[in-house]
This record gives structure tokens, C-alpha cells and sequence, in this order.
């Protein structure tokens, strides 16, 4: 596979890039520019389909990549989420950063292992604080594995959009309307915010803001999550 892959990147930086292409690298630093077509599950590895500058295809695994390259591969792999508690209150219940306007999200992808639940609010100190730290980490590390939902603490859609928009949060948020329904259903852990709570997709607690009724705070939640991409 390996020297395929050398093969083809040799080839393939001798031909003009046409099309909707990125760039690739191998383990040995070569790249090239290929489209990526699908991912498929080989007796355990993931391995792409690419196009090349001559319209051939190719398939490279993602152990012949560069690491980054790798995980770009592992992230495009799209494996159905299964049903989720939360499967209700997500799709169009849901509103995104748009710009500067909080619009309906219209297409949500499902995590397929953990939800983290943002208690916030505009009016909060200490969350004006925290947030920028939870979006360098959401930016930093997303991935198909988790999603965080913002449960607002607001009384009005402009100040969760001013919020929104001055902290540049890139994940959804749950509409206003039903905010205080979800609160009732889940009774998550905890009145004080910052608040952060990561669960499995059927709800159950794997780690909150909230030991044993003290608040420890959201980051010690944040840095739980980032322990589990390593496993």
C-alpha cells in the first residue's frame, strides 16, 4: 500500500489539479491533491476512495496518511448514530449562529457517543469568562463523537443571539421556547451556571459541574471529555 501511495503522489504532482479536490499527505511528507470520494471499513481500517488529477481512483488507508490527514479520513466516515433520548429535542428545535443572527438549524448531524450540555446565559459573569475556553476546545477538538447543546438561562431571544454572536459560538442551541420543558424532563444536576454536563446518548450522567451537590465548575467536565478521545 505504501509504495502505491508514493507511486501516486509522485504521479499525480505532475498532473494540473481540476475539480473539487484537497490536499493529502503520506507518512513520509509527500502530498498531493485528490478528492475524496467515500470511506469504507476494510477487516478493521478505514480506508478512502480517492479521485486523481486523471480521473482515476485510488484507495488509501487511513495508516498510510499523515496523522492529521488520517484523522481528517476517520471524521469523514460517517457511521449511522444510533437512537438517542435526546432525538426529540434536537433537528428543528435547534438554532445556530448564522453571521451575527441565531437561525434555525435545519441539518443536525447526531453525535454517536456524547452530548455536552452548556447551562449559560448572557446575564452570567463567570460564563462570559468560561465560554471563550469552551469553544477554543470545541474548535480544537470536534468530531463526530460529541455535540454540545446550549441550554439557555436567558428570558429573551435577543440576548441569547448578542451572546451568541459576542462569543462566536460554533455549536447549536436549544430555542428558548423549550428551554424550561427539556430542564423539566432531564433534571440535570445542579442551578448554578457555568454549568456543563456530558451524558451518553441515553441520558445517563457521565460527568457534571455538580459533585455530590458542590459545584466544581465546568472545566474539570471539558477536560473529562478530552480524556475520552484517547481511549
Amino acid at each position: 500500500m505504501k509504495s502505491l501511495l508514493l507511486a501516486i503522489l509522485t504521479v499525480s504532482l505532475l498532473s494540473p489539479a481540476h475539480g473539487a479536490v484537497e490536499t493529502w499527505t503520506n507518512k513520509s511528507g509527500k502530498s498531493t491533491q485528490l478528492e475524496l470520494i467515500s470511506v469504507e471499513e476494510v477487516y478493521g481500517r478505514l480506508v478512502g476512495e480517492f479521485k486523481m488529477m486523471d480521473g482515476r481512483t485510488v484507495k488509501i488507508g487511513a495508516i498510510d496518511l499523515a496523522d492529521a490527514d488520517a484523522k481528517r479520513l476517520v471524521d469523514a466516515y460517517k457511521k449511522p448514530a444510533p437512537p438517542s433520548v435526546f432525538d426529540a429535542w434536537t433537528g428543528s428545535n435547534l438554532l445556530k449562529l448564522q453571521g451575527k443572527n441565531l437561525k434555525r438549524l435545519d441539518t443536525f448531524e447526531k453525535p454517536s457517543k456524547y452530548y455536552l450540555f452548556y447551562y449559560t446565559a448572557s446575564w452570567c459573569g463567570p460564563c462570559h469568562r468560561f465560554t471563550p475556553t469552551l469553544v477554543d476546545f470545541y474548535n480544537a477538538n470536534k468530531n463526530s463523537e460529541f455535540e454540545v447543546i446550549l441550554i439557555t438561562s436567558d428570558s429573551d431571544e435577543k440576548d441569547m443571539e448578542k451572546y451568541a454572536a459576542e462569543m462566536k459560538m460554533p455549536w447549536p442551541q436549544l430555542k428558548l421556547s423549550k428551554t424550561e420543558r427539556f430542564k423539566k424532563e432531564f433534571h440535570h444536576p445542579g442551578t448554578g451556571i457555568p454549568n456543563l454536563v456530558l451524558t451518553d446518548l441515553q441520558g445517563n450522567l457521565l460527568k457534571t459541574s455538580y459533585v455530590n451537590g458542590d459545584y466544581i465548575g465546568p472545566t474539570s467536565v471539558m477536560n473529562y471529555l478530552a480524556t475520552l478521545f484517547k481511549k
